[in-house]
């Protein structure tokens, strides 16, 4: 235990996209900006700023054409801020106002696919097939998300030979990273370790990011034995934001707060100051009227009255 620490980790955060799309509150696009500049200050150096897809279905991102040109206007051009896009027209509409990195997504769950894209794993291929080439002729970096990589809603366990086929072809896309969520929060460190094993056996391990949520509160002892593992990259949420809305409970990422914390105690560099995170995320609390669910940002905001 402990033997294997890396010298640092990449954080991928996710907060402005993943955190805020399925709040029932839809901030302005001033403050998504705000909130997104505040972690770029922060020292995040990949933000997920938001997501191309029909504002009738997910009226929080609906604003993603004037959000992206708005923080380019203003950003550093040291961050990178992948979008996350769901096909071909999305993408089109990323092009448009220079857009450099995407994300794409599927599952290892038939029915998870089914009910979040309205789509089988094949067919969301073909979908990711098309975007992904057009997105790498035009020179943007695609990055990959499989959903239900510890467990499904609807189907209960899931499949590590499913995960490796996926990531596979995912890879085949041209998929330069491949983010493995933990969607509704059931992973434990027994089960990250021997997905992890199994993984290692038919890639190279840089090739992966976890993204886990802390619905039973394991999500810092998911990280750490990934840690352990040989994993360097996490997708975490500043102040714990968000969720999966197709999973009843399954509410809170992982917070950036608490595994900046975790690898600091260990030694390990994030490139993070956390007063600064902690203060975007109050920031960004404060906007949509409620508490985190951070357990490091509630004492260090307790501490700060």
């Amino acid at each position: 235990m402990l033997k294997n620490l890396p010298k640092s980790i990449h954080i991928t955060e996710v907060g402005p996209r993943d955190g805020l799309q399925n709040e029932p509150k839809v901030l302005s696009t001033e403050d998504k900006i705000t909130f997104i500049l505040m972690l770029q200050k922060a020292g995040l150096k990949s933000i997920e700023a938001t997501s191309f897809v029909r504002p009738d279905r997910i009226p929080q991102m609906g604003d993603a054409s004037d959000l992206y040109e708005g923080l380019m206007a203003l950003t550093s051009k040291k961050v990178e801020y992948p979008c996350l896009i769901p096909n071909l027209k999305g993408l089109e509409k990323a092009l448009e106002v220079g857009v450099k990195e995407i994300a794409l997504f599927t599952a290892t769950s038939e029915e998870f696919n089914k009910k979040n894209i309205n789509a089988s794993i094949d067919e969301s291929f073909v979908r990711m097939e098309e975007v992904a080439k057009k997105a790498l002729a035009e020179g943007l970096k695609v990055r990959g998300y499989v959903s239900t990589v510890f467990g499904c809603p609807y189907e209960g366990k899931t499949s590590t030979k499913k995960l490796i086929e996926v990531s596979k072809r995912l890879k085949n896309l041209g998929a330069y990273d491949i983010s493995l969520g933990d969607t509704i929060g059931v992973g434990v460190p027994l089960q990250v370790n021997q997905i992890i094993e199994e993984l290692d056996k038919e890639f190279d391990l840089d090739l992966f990011s976890m993204h886990f949520h802390d619905t039973r509160g394991m999500a810092l002892s998911n990280v750490l034995t990934s840690i352990e593992n040989g994993i360097t990259k996490f997708d975490s949420s500043a102040g714990g934001l968000g969720g999966c809305p197709y999973a009843k409970g399954a509410t809170g990422n992982l917070a950036t707060e608490d595994l900046v914390y975790l690898c600091h105690s260990l030694g390990i560099e994030t490139g993070v100051d956390m007063d600064l995170l902690a203060s975007a995320s109050d920031f960004i609390l404060s906007k949509l009227g409620h508490v985190s669910s951070s357990k490091y940002l509630t004492a260090y905001l307790v501490g700060k009255k």
